[in-house]
């Protein structure tokens, strides 16, 4: 099964933690070139100096930006890939803040769907021309499980998560000619600092102590734990690899399991 990534340059978004770095280290390993793409300089330099470096040519590179302010993330990866076209692109931003969509403001909407739907499509749209002239494209979005299954008290993530899986399903329609190929990973519980802002608010909500909000949500899982991010990434960079070429316009659960829906 060919997975090797030599040669291929990705560009990895919301790579200062969590899943985003998690599929960094993975891609890097499988010998793509990765360019970081989080909001904090300085966390990046020191993350650069961390990724995999074994093969020959291979290098990596750094994108400081609020991928919510648009027209700079626009130009910043525009002069990226004016010098190295990008061949895979991992769209992955953290979430809304918890909360129901009844009485949610419209201002929250807004900043989600910004951050998002058209953070993604922005990033899209300046990748997309290299992929087709290099005849190699791979674009995985990092959502959620609320793609298939609501979940409670995320009302305006639910709402643009499933926002941002229609438009890669109508994406992946229009590019499936050119070979390029997009797809969902849709993370469940997995051990990441947004996980935790889960459970707290979750608490505090609820007057009940995190251990039982932690407790609650473990026991919901099939496996009975949460995912680690590396297991997120195992399957974002299988779907980027060659080995995933007729793979397009999916939503892969990740998830132990505890999605009901088929």
């Amino acid at each position: 099964m060919n997975i090797d990534l030599s040669g291929k340059h990705a560009l990895v978004c919301g790579a200062s933690q969590g899943i985003g770095l998690a599929t960094a280290r993975t891609l890097a390993g499988l010998g793509a070139n990765v360019t970081l793409l989080a909001r904090r300089e300085n966390v990046l330099v020191g993350l650069i100096g961390e990724l995999p470096c074994s093969h020959p040519g291979q290098y990596h590179s750094r994108i400081a930006v609020d991928a919510a302010d648009t027209d700079t993330l626009k130009a910043k990866v525009e002069a990226l890939v004016a010098i190295k076209p990008v061949h895979i692109l991992v769209n992955n931003s953290g979430g809304p803040p918890p909360g129901t969509v009844h009485g949610a403001d419209v201002a929250a909407f807004e900043a989600a769907w910004r951050q998002h739907l058209i953070a993604n499509h922005v990033l899209a749209e300046t990748v997309i021309p290299g992929m087709e002239r290099d005849g190699y494209g791979r674009i995985v979005n990092i959502i959620s499980t609320s793609v298939k299954e609501p979940l409670a008290g995320l009302g305006v993530s639910n709402t643009t998560r499933w926002a941002v899986a229609s438009w890669a399903k109508t994406l992946a329609t229009e590019l499936a000619p050119q070979g390029i190929t997009v797809n969902n990973v849709l993370p469940g519980s997995t051990e990441t600092p947004r996980i935790e802002q889960i459970i707290q608010a979750t608490a505090a909500k609820t007057g009940r102590s995190r251990d039982e909000v932690f407790a609650d949500m473990v026991a919901a899982i099939p496996m009975r734990r949460f995912a680690k991010p590396e297991e997120t990434a195992a399957a974002v960079a299988f779907l980027c690899s060659p080995a995933a070429a007729y793979i397009t316009g999916i939503n892969l659960p990740v998830d132990g399991g505890r999605t009901k829906s088929l």
